[in-house]
Order: C-alpha cells, then sequence, then structure tokens
C-alpha cells in the first residue's frame, strides 16, 4: 500500500514537471505532435502504477526522453517552415470574400453544421456577415467580418480614453503581494496610505486590487467590495 502511494506522488511530480517543461498550452490549443506526446507520458505513467514489479526509473527515463524529443521537435519548427507544416499542418481558409470554399471544407473533413457552431461560438450568427474564415491547426475558427458588421470601437468615434491601466491583485487572504506592487510600480509606502485613509489594515482584506492610476477595489473578510 505504502508502495502505491509513493509510486503515485513521485509519477504525478515527474508527469506535473514533464508537461510543464513542455509548455503552458491547454488541450484544445495543442499541435498534433504536443497532443500526442501528452497522450504517450500519461499511458507510460500508468504502467508502473498497475505493475508494481515495474521499476519506476524506466517509465520516469521514458517520460523525459518524450518531453527531450517534444522540444527538439519544437525547435526544430521553429526554425524550419518546412518541418512546421508537416508536424502540425497549415491554416486553411474556408470562407473567402463572404464566400464558402466547399472544396476546402471538403478537404478537412468539415460540414456546414460544424462551420455554423464554430461561428455562433465567435458570437456571429449571420453568416452573411463573414468576410473571411480561417480553420487554424489546432481547430479554432478566427473570423473577420465583413466592415458593416464590425462592432464600433472607441478608434471609428474618435473619443479621447485613458491610458489603459491593468488592476492587479496587492492583496490576498491578508498577505500583501509585493510581486504586484513591483509590477505596478507602486510602493509599499504608498499601498500603506491608501489602507490608512480607508481606516483598515491588510489583515482585514480578503482581497485587494489596484492599477497604476490608484483605483483600487477593496474586499473585506467577509465583507462586500469597497
Amino acid at each position: 500500500m505504502i508502495s502505491t502511494v509513493l509510486r503515485t506522488v513521485i509519477l504525478y511530480l515527474v508527469v506535473t514537471v514533464a508537461i510543464r517543461l513542455m509548455g503552458k498550452r491547454q488541450i484544445g490549443d495543442m499541435q498534433p505532435n504536443e497532443l500526442v506526446i501528452t497522450l504517450l507520458i500519461s499511458e507510460i505513467a500508468a504502467i508502473p502504477l498497475q505493475d508494481t514489479e515495474q521499476p519506476m526509473f524506466i517509465g520516469v527515463a521514458a517520460i523525459f526522453v518524450l518531453v527531450f524529443l517534444e522540444i527538439v521537435i519544437s525547435i526544430l519548427a521553429m526554425k524550419s517552415f518546412c518541418m512546421r507544416k508537416l508536424l502540425n499542418g497549415k491554416s486553411i481558409v474556408v470562407i473567402k470574400n463572404g464566400i464558402i470554399d466547399q472544396q476546402a471544407m471538403r478537404n478537412v473533413r468539415m460540414t456546414v453544421v460544424d462551420l455554423i457552431e464554430q461561428l455562433r461560438a465567435q458570437n456571429v450568427f449571420n453568416l452573411a456577415d463573414v468576410a473571411f474564415a480561417v480553420l487554424e491547426v489546432n481547430g479554432n475558427l478566427s473570423v473577420l467580418l465583413k466592415k458593416d458588421a464590425q462592432p464600433v470601437t472607441v478608434k471609428d468615434v474618435e473619443l479621447n480614453l485613458p491610458d489603459d491601466a491593468l488592476p492587479l491583485p496587492v492583496i490576498s487572504d491578508g498577505k500583501i503581494i509585493y510581486e504586484s506592487l513591483r509590477a505596478l510600480e507602486i510602493s509599499t509606502q504608498k499601498l500603506n496610505k491608501i489602507l490608512k485613509h480607508k481606516c483598515t489594515t491588510p489583515k482585514q482584506i480578503f482581497l485587494m486590487t489596484l492599477d497604476r492610476d490608484g483605483n483600487h477595489t477593496i474586499i473585506k473578510k467577509g465583507g462586500a467590495s469597497k
């Protein structure tokens, strides 16, 4: 029993490190070679768990060989367009100038129903509004709407708005996140000044967000936002 628990913990850590080394892609964003490596890693990791007589070293070594192989292949794909095309394929234009390319859809075995569903996932409900649609190598659909169907932007109406200021969490569950303060280029003294003005302390705060301009939101423990 103890041996099984130890094997499980070790393999969990090994697989976590292996996936971390491969990058931060989600399953839906993986390229074909990355998905194959991930599936192989999961299969190899299961072998020592099912067969306790199987040496752990063999499974761990095989996992890291696969990770090394994936990293090498990724580097080659970055350096060579032909290699990238061979491994990952290429994007396919399925709607061009508002016209569905039926041959392209047949080539990727995509039905009209699939196309409509993917358009709806992009908040496009009228096929006539689409100028271009590109099926990416990861299966996602990129859509460019016709000019008369595109939403109005701030640039279109020529509004003068202040620069964007990204709020970051600076206090979480009573603890100051110094990394966020450094990213915002805000000193601890300025943070304490804001807290003093609000008559509160970090220990009383569940969550506090702050941006470069000093705009902030405070949620106290057991309370509402301010």
